[in-house]
Parts: structure tokens; C-alpha cells; sequence
């Protein structure tokens, strides 16, 4: 277990050489208090600090709340609860609406940052800063998005190609509920995370919408060399995928295949459809 002395320094050091003014943490959490705090132990061991800390919780079990609360009164941070599961988009809309600084490093506490994450978050907060036009910076994904170009101390952008002949369904993940760098007015272009339906159809709406209004964002190239994904027994990932499509033998692998295939057109048919 982390101790206090450690977490305690978490919101201190003002003078910090890595602290970010205008940047706030937000970390959505349910049920994953451990992971929470080694979270925040960790930010704290590779010395990077934020304006503020805020952690949404969507209605975590007592014994969960009870940690929170006391993490709470140990750190200082903002803790914004509900009285019961509303799910991911609530979740991330009531967290992102009680940031007052011009970005948002939004992250789930499943995450653990590596030591080298301060120095490529100052990249990403640099281009942030220089680019008006850019919406999004990307830490972590489940894979290399398909479709790219340089941008620069090993970012990319992202390119999302419309045609139907660019046939890559991987491109329609252009936003990703992963750790990411966003500007704090992200739901004035982009519109608010819907709400009441399952978190990965969540997620995919928003990203319909961050397409469909040109959002601009990069990935980092080493996409899990800075921050990674830790999940363990006690605590484990709180989202169903369906296993099949991992199979490798030839029937799986064909029937694989054809559902990309349908899932390119029926995307395509989403977004041109999407308002």
C-alpha cells in the first residue's frame, strides 16, 4: 500500500518543474479504489502536478466510497459522486463539468503513467498550446491507428479517410475514451458523452461526432511506451468485450473477415447518418 507521505505530495510542490497551471486531472472511477490510489502514487513518484484533481465516481460500492473519501481528506482533491451507476458517459460529462482550466488530462484509474510521461506530456500540452486547430492528444491505445502523418517529437495525427475504399475499420476509432489530452471546452464543439447506454457505445458515439465535426488530434507513435493499462484480480476491468473475434482458428478467422467487412459498412452508414 502507498503511503501517505507519498500521496500527500500529490497536490504539493507548487514550484515543481513539472507542474501544469492549466491543466486539471480528471480521473473518472468505480469500484477500483486501490487502482485509484496507485494512480495518483505514481503521478506523484514521476513528479508530475496539476492545477487540480478531480475524480467522478459513478456510484461505487460503500466499502469503494469509504476509500475515496478518505484519499479525499488525505489529498484535497475534488470528488464529485452520484447516488448511484449512471455509467461512463455521466460519469465523464459530471467530471468535465466542474474543470475551470483551458485543458483536461482526462484518464481512468485503471492506468498507471511510466517515468518518461512527464516529458511527452509537455509536448503534447506545447502543441496544444501552438495549434488552435488541434482538439486531442492520445497517450494510449489498444492499437496503431491505421491512417497518419508526422507531426512531431514522435506524435502523429491522426487522418480519417471517408472513402469506403480506405477499408481499415480501426479508422472510426479517431477518438478514444484512453488517456488523452483535450481542450477543457471539448463539449462545445464535439457535444456532450450520451448518456444511458453501454460504455463502448458511448464511446463510439462521441467518436461519430469528433469525426463528423473534424476533430483534429494525434497519437503518440509508442502508443503503450508512456502510460499503460493495469488491471488485476481483485480489481479487474469493469468492460465486456466479446472473445471470438480473438480466435485464431480458420472457421473464426473467416466469419472474423466478413464481419469487418459489414462493420466498415455499417459504420460508414453511421457516420454519414450521424447528427
Amino acid at each position: 500500500m502507498y503511503t501517505l507521505i507519498l500521496l500527500q505530495s500529490i497536490l504539493s510542490m507548487k514550484n515543481s518543474p513539472d507542474q501544469f497551471d492549466e491543466v486539471t486531472l480528471l480521473i473518472t472511477h468505480y469500484n477500483r479504489s486501490a487502482s485509484l490510489e496507485r494512480l495518483l502514487a505514481t503521478f506523484c513518484q514521476i513528479n508530475c502536478r496539476f492545477n487540480n484533481v478531480i475524480v467522478s465516481d459513478d456510484g461505487s460500492k460503500i466499502e469503494h466510497q469509504e476509500k475515496l473519501k478518505q484519499l479525499q481528506d488525505e489529498l484535497g482533491f475534488t470528488l464529485i459522486t452520484t447516488a448511484h451507476n449512471r455509467g461512463l458517459g455521466n460519469n465523464i460529462n459530471k467530471g468535465q463539468d466542474a474543470v475551470k482550466t483551458p485543458y483536461t488530462l482526462y484518464i481512468q484509474e485503471d492506468f498507471v503513467p511510466k517515468p518518461q510521461f512527464a516529458k511527452h506530456f509537455k509536448d503534447a500540452l506545447q502543441f496544444m498550446q501552438q495549434d488552435a486547430s488541434l482538439d486531442t492528444v492520445r497517450f494510449y491505445s489498444y492499437f496503431k491507428y491505421p491512417y497518419t502523418k508526422p507531426y512531431g517529437k514522435g506524435y502523429s495525427q491522426m487522418l480519417f479517410k471517408k472513402s469506403i475504399w480506405y477499408s481499415n475499420h480501426l479508422k472510426f476509432y479517431c477518438y478514444s475514451d484512453h488517456p488523452h489530452l483535450r481542450r477543457s471546452d471539448f463539449f462545445s464543439k464535439f457535444g456532450r458523452y450520451p448518456e444511458g447506454i453501454k460504455g463502448d457505445q458511448t464511446e463510439f458515439e462521441m467518436a461519430l461526432s469528433y469525426i463528423k465535426k473534424n476533430g483534429k488530434g494525434l497519437l503518440y507513435d509508442d502508443f503503450t511506451g508512456i502510460i499503460d493499462q493495469a488491471n488485476s484480480d481483485s480489481e479487474p476491468s469493469t468492460m465486456e468485450r466479446n472473445s471470438w473475434r480473438a480466435n485464431r482458428d480458420f472457421i473464426s478467422q473467416i466469419l472474423r473477415s466478413v464481419y469487418l467487412k459489414y462493420r466498415l459498412i455499417k459504420n460508414s452508414w453511421q457516420l454519414a447518418n450521424f447528427k
